[in-house]
């Protein structure tokens, strides 16, 4: 008797049938309202930490030097304010349970930040961050994201399920940093691509993580307008006039992005070599290298006669000022500003805590802004070409970077496009070319990981 072939539609129509079962069954919808039920939560947490954090650092680097008599801080202001950032950084990152959170270097992958690193995870970005510590938020928000998320799986029962507790912690993770990236369409892409997953098996993460960000984005924006209190969301107001690439703008920027990751990969490198230095008398050397940091801040102020604000910190109201008066900087600006954030941002990657991709994409803009004067490049598409090549070689995702370049330059980002995935996707082949294969930066098992839940975050490498 011979046996008849399947049919070619057998495997899709039991994926498909899989799919249904998962979708409706009780357990999952359970997850999906819970899920939602969690965005408020997580999305208040997240407006309440960077609100924090925004007048922290509004005072210290606004406030503060106003009242001594200053317009803007001087030269100098960098120096005890880093220093001061690592001596509060030293015990936390040697005593805490956690460590203050991943390390920068390693990315914003890994297992998520469990309830009981979760302190130290806040402590670390609120304390010195605002200090002018040259990393963004994103990283200590989805440690937020994941704490609360895995502290209501334990105290609804559930922690016993560790494929659920995944799916909430990565949910978590996702609406905290949707409400800083634009909404939950960025993070929704950046999940799909960092996950590398497929068929059922990403839809089925991928909507509790949908609905947990859009739940968190619209509180987030809600509460926002209610209160009147300002964040420091990644947000371009202002950007130059619309401008369609032409062949000009591929020849400059094809190797623009090239150099841009190039870039960022040295910077990288130096985090590495930064983690291996600090292994050894922790404390002391954390705080020569935030002192280090505090150094390079200082320079740029010394060498361009610009506030050092705009070397330190994370870099988004850097970069909307660049993008809103691109002309007010000097070409020798510009590279003075990449040169001493770029090796500030590398010691940090390796030393303090905090996110990378913020300092990046402003590395990037300032790169690809300093280029823009070459024949027939121009600066929109230098803007949008130099955020897509930043965060593809930071993050290793250029489809979720490409997004994040297309709504941060807005309507004018249609006729960039081309351009914006050429970038994008010849950073990331770049990145992948000059990167090391090599293990973690850290050697060690994430924070949080083993009993804190140890899923994997599925959201960047």
């Amino acid at each position: 008797m011979t046996t008849q072939p399947a049919p070619a539609n057998a495997v899709p129509d039991r994926a498909e049938q899989s799919l249904r079962h998962t979708l409706l069954s009780p357990g999952y919808l359970r997850l999906l309202l819970l899920c939602v039920l969690l965005g408020v939560p997580i999305a208040l947490a997240c407006f309440f930490f960077v609100g924090l954090q925004h007048e922290l650092q509004h005072w210290v680097w606004t406030a503060l030097p106003e009242a001594v008599g200053y317009d803007d801080p001087p030269w100098w202001w960098p120096l005890p304010a880093l220093v001061l950032a690592g001596l509060i950084l030293a015990p936390i990152v040697t005593r805490m349970p956690g460590g203050g959170g991943h390390l920068p270097v390693n990315g914003l992958g890994g297992a998520p930040v469990g309830p009981r690193a979760l302190p130290g995870a806040v402590l670390a970005a609120l304390a010195t961050l605002p200090l002018g510590v040259v990393l963004g938020p994103e990283a200590p928000l989805m440690a937020v994201g994941s704490g609360l998320a895995l502290l209501a799986v334990r105290r609804a029962g559930a922690a016993a399920d560790p494929r659920a507790s995944a799916i909430l912690a990565t949910a978590g993770s996702t609406a905290a940093i949707s409400t800083i990236l634009g909404g939950p369409v960025v993070a929704a892409v950046l999940l799909i691509e960092g996950a590398g997953l497929g068929g059922a098996q990403l839809v089925a993460l991928l909507l509790p993580c949908l609905l947990a960000s859009a739940t968190g984005a619209l509180v987030f924006t809600g509460f926002g307008q209610w209160t009147g209190l300002k964040i420091g969301a990644l947000a371009l107001r202002d950007v130059p006039p619309s401008a369609a690439p032409d062949a000009g703008d591929f020849l400059w920027g094809v190797p623009t992005a090239a150099l841009i990751a190039v870039l960022v990969t040295l910077a990288r490198e130096l985090g590495r070599r930064t983690v291996s230095w600090t292994r050894q008398r922790t404390a002391v050397r954390t705080v020569v290298c935030a002192a280090a940091v505090g150094v390079c801040i200082t320079a740029y102020a010394l060498i361009t006669g610009r506030s050092p604000a705009e070397a330190a910190l994370s870099g988004q109201a850097t970069l909307a000022q660049l993008a809103a008066h691109p002309h007010a900087w000097s070409v020798g600006a510009l590279v003075a500003l990449v040169a001493c954030k770029g090796l500030a941002w590398g010691i940090a990657l390796g030393s303090l805590r905090g996110g990378p991709i913020f300092p990046a994409v402003l590395l990037g803009t300032a790169t690809a802004l300093a280029c823009s004067g070459l024949p027939g490049f121009g600066v929109t598409p230098a803007l949008a070409l130099g955020i897509s090549a930043a965060a593809a070689a930071v993050t290793g995702l250029p489809l979720a970077s490409a997004v994040l370049s297309v709504l941060l330059v807005g309507g004018d980002a249609h006729d960039q496009m081309p351009l914006i995935v050429t970038g994008s996707v010849v950073a990331f082949i770049v990145a992948q070319v000059a990167r090391r294969t090599e293990p973690r930066a850290d050697g060690e098992r994430e924070p949080g990981a083993g009993t804190e839940g140890g899923a994997p975050a599925g959201t960047a490498r």
